[in-house]
């Protein structure tokens, strides 16, 4: 399961009919809880920690979002796809890591707002623990708008 959170279809919104800026930079971090659509802020979810773990910085570039954004209407979407992302656990194991979100920029790390959320648990519901010395990638994470 993946989407975007409330939050996020808000701050799109507002950007584009009220132009309010957008961050210059997003962040990725891996957490242990279940975000859903009322999801607002990093602060309602656990962050996970330990084995070196630290979010990720995005910037706004065809680096970072690597594929489109891109206009598919076979599929009535339109999408854009985060590069490929590793964690690797040094010093200790990463811990179990549920889902990765996509945050805005605020300093204050709690208060980053929550946009979109990437499930990373198998089949059995369990997360990614990342042993020592052990990556997690996560590869081909797409953000699509589509009409339901």
């Amino acid at each position: 399961m993946a989407g975007f959170t409330n939050r996020g279809k808000k701050a799109i919104l507002d950007s584009i009919f009220h132009a309010d800026a957008l961050p210059s930079t997003y962040k990725l971090h891996l957490v242990s809880t279940i975000p859903d659509a009322d999801t607002n802020t990093l602060g309602d979810l656990t962050e996970i920690s330990g084995g070196g773990y630290a979010a990720k910085s995005l910037s706004k570039n065809s680096t970072d979002f690597n594929v489109g954004p891109t206009e598919d209407d076979s599929s009535d979407i339109a999408y854009v796809r985060i590069a490929n992302q590793s964690w690797t656990a040094s010093g200790g194991s990463i811990g179990e890591a549920k889902f990765m979100v996509l945050t805005d920029d605020n300093a204050t790390e709690s208060d980053r707002e929550v946009w979109g959320f990437f499930d990373l648990r198998d089949g059995s519901g369990n997360g990614r623990t990342v042993t020592d010395g052990q990556s997690l990638t996560v590869q081909n994470a797409e953000i699509r708008l589509s009409e339901s």
